[in-house]
């Protein structure tokens, strides 16, 4: 499992990540770093969110092997 992140610079000077996969889900930080950061920590909310729910989570897929 592996999600590319967009990162930009906003014009107020604020970072902007989010992730391709994951329409709508995004975070803004004063750094990039910090954007970076807080969009990994969302991410797994929002897949952990859907498992939750009995939401199908693709990107999880190949995570784990269960053995009989």
């Amino acid at each position: 499992m592996q999600f590319t992140l967009e990162v930009e610079q906003e014009v107020d000077s604020r970072w902007l990540a989010e992730v391709t996969t994951l329409p709508g889900v995004m975070a803004y930080g004063q750094t990039r770093d910090e954007a970076i950061e807080r969009m990994k920590a969302l991410t797994l909310r929002v897949l952990a969110d859907r498992v939750d729910h009995g939401e199908p989570v693709s990107q999880m897929d190949d995570l784990f092997a269960v053995t009989p």
